[in-house]
């Protein structure tokens, strides 16, 4: 039942809510540039609503645009020189002994990236972002920053994946079940994600998105009608993996790596996306399958109603991915 509650609870959410905002700081002999680019006719309606001035010119509404956009350096606030264009550039100083910088930007809700010194961190909405070094990253501090991005593309942006981990978790109460199917998923999109981060393959999203949708809705129908693992089953989740990997790449595509960093970002991205399901099904397995699966009612009480729900949510998701 508190599975039920869950997916429910999150059945409200759109699924990737991944705005247009992107901002890329950079650092270069005692200056700093940080580069905001967003969706400028959305931004100027805010601000007019804001103001309830009717100026075209975002100069005019520098001083509450800056009231909600901080720039921090060791955790104190700077102000920035700030130039008005496509892309506003914010320029100025750092101040003397300064090893972090963070970001707040309270003019969008949606999720968008930070790029610092070729790390990568998602921020909900007007949240701050954490204190990134501005010292040039290690290896490993790269590997680490593509896998906090392939994690939190799971857990919590990625809700339609989640679902599709839940239904192939649920067909069956068996742990080799699970496995099987996790290890067809995982092989299939590991191989999209790379052909699609090095442009081997190209798939439009307005293709990709409504036919991710829709093969949650099969897993999740399939389940209700299936009580054990079927070999075909195997190889239709092969498949839809290779479909979630074109969807993986998305995210990577969207940062515009430079080449030499495309193996560092692969293997930690899909490291993070790996842990993000194996997060997902230790979660279901916490709720209910620990307890719930021992028991002769664990199809009719939980992997029906939840595969229900699932489905009815992945149905919505493909009609509104093709019609809007």
């Amino acid at each position: 039942m508190r599975t039920l509650l869950l997916i429910a609870a999150l059945a409200v959410a759109q699924a990737h809510e991944i705005g247009t905002t992107r901002v890329t700081a950079s650092f270069d002999e005692g200056t700093y540039d940080v580069a905001l680019e967003t969706d400028a006719p959305a931004l100027l309606e805010k601000l007019q609503a804001a103001t309830g001035l009717s100026s075209t010119n975002l100069q005019d509404y520098d001083e509450v645009f800056r009231s909600h956009v901080t720039l921090e350096f060791a955790g104190a606030s700077v102000t920035p020189a700030i130039a008005y264009s496509e892309t506003i550039h914010f320029t100025g100083p750092i101040p003397a002994g300064a090893r972090d910088f963070a970001w707040t930007f309270g003019w969008t809700f949606a999720t968008y990236s930070l790029s610092v010194a070729g790390v990568t961190q998602w921020i909900e909405g007007a949240d701050r972002s954490t204190p990134a070094l501005l010292l040039p990253p290690n290896r490993l501090s790269s590997a680490l920053g593509y896998f906090r991005l392939g994690f939190t593309h799971i857990l919590p942006n990625g809700l339609d994946h989640m679902l599709f981990v839940l239904g192939i978790y649920f067909l069956s109460r068996r742990a080799r079940s699970v496995l099987l199917q996790v290890s067809a998923f995982t092989l299939a999109h590991s191989i999209t994600l790379g052909l699609s981060l090095y442009g081997l393959v190209s798939v439009s999203p307005g293709i990709v998105e409504p036919m991710i949708a829709l093969s949650i809705a099969y897993v999740a129908i399939e389940n209700i009608f299936l009580s054990e693992l079927k070999p075909w089953r195997v190889g239709l989740v092969f498949a839809f993996g290779l479909l979630h990997g074109l969807g993986f790449a998305g995210a990577l595509r969207d940062l515009e790596l430079p080449r030499s960093e495309f193996a560092a970002a692969l293997v930690g991205f899909n490291v993070g996306v790996e842990a993000g399901q194996l997060a997902v099904i230790a979660a279901a397995f916490a709720l209910v399958g620990w307890y719930c699966s021992r028991h002769a009612w664990y199809r009719s009480r939980v992997t029906t109603p939840a595969s229900a729900l699932i489905a009815c949510v992945a149905v919505y998701w493909t009609l509104e991915r093709v019609f809007y």
